[in-house]
């Protein structure tokens, strides 16, 4: 299977403020993503995981180490991924259907193509109605689903994703979870997707890796989630081999979430 991402030998240090020591967030972290593959990163508070994310998509420059994308070492901005935030990045002077054209307007597309592939983005993700809505008119799971054809529409190879459906209601998040599944079955993306929930974690990804209490957090563990495809995140919950395979996660995550708790009280 042809590599997609490649982080090696990843270490991020930033410099004290006012007389305070260098942090190290991550310290040698070393990950393969090969094309087409779900990985999903899991850890406590404050391990690193969204510094990961940055270095993959080229905003933050690792202190020591590198990244390789498709086997080329990466120099700048990754023009090769989407990156989909916790908050929303819509702009909320303009419709949905603006919203999901943007991307494309500035990259010369024409107006007229860019409205018409933008449309058919909107109805992929169930929102065919709602294109003469602005941000503020749409319900949360609706700014996702917004969101995460801003992004699509524009074919990134790989889809990076920081904790995008935490801000969700329990009902609303299994739907988008669903949604992202199946958008994702379609062309399969290499896809990388930070997130606190190990349930969640378990549900959409083929592999879960997990990372230790910072500072200095590491990568400390990878498990292969063997569950059948297509899966309902609702469903697929409740089945015995779901259950082995969280508990054999969370041996390896509990004790980092104890020690970074215990360390948010000093």
């Amino acid at each position: 299977m042809k590599r997609a991402l490649r982080l090696d030998g990843v270490t991020c240090t930033f410099a004290g403020r006012g007389g305070n020591a260098d942090y190290t967030a991550v310290a040698d972290v070393s990950l393969e993503v090969t094309e087409g593959e779900f990985v999903c990163v899991v850890g406590p508070t404050g391990c690193g995981k969204s510094t990961l994310l940055n270095v993959a998509a080229g905003l933050l420059a690792p202190s020591r180490g590198g990244v390789s994308v498709f086997g080329e070492n990466l120099r700048g901005i990754n023009t090769r991924a989407g990156y989909l935030f916790q908050s929303e990045a819509l702009m909320p002077w303009r419709t949905a259907l603006q919203n999901v054209t943007a991307g494309l307007e500035f990259r010369g597309i024409a107006a007229q193509e860019a409205r018409s592939r933008a449309a058919d983005w909107l109805r992929r993700v169930g929102l065919a109605a709602h294109g003469h809505k602005y941000p503020h008119e749409l319900s949360g799971g609706m700014r996702k689903r917004v969101a995460l054809a801003q992004t699509l529409i524009l074919d990134p190879k790989i889809l990076l994703m920081d904790e995008p459906f935490s801000a969700l209601d329990v009902q609303t998040r299994s739907l988008m979870e669903n949604e992202l599944l199946n958008l994702w079955a379609q062309d399969r993306k290499s896809v990388v997707f930070v997130t606190h929930d190990l349930e969640e974690a378990i549900s959409l990804s083929d592999r879960v890796v997990v990372m230790s209490a910072g500072p200095e957090s590491r990568l400390i563990g990878e498990f292969a989630i063997d569950l059948p495809r297509p899966r309902d995140v609702a469903e697929i919950r409740l089945t015995p081999r779901f259950v082995e395979l969280h508990k054999l996660i969370w041996q390896a995550l509990r004790d980092e979430v104890q020690k970074a708790y215990a360390h948010s009280l000093d």
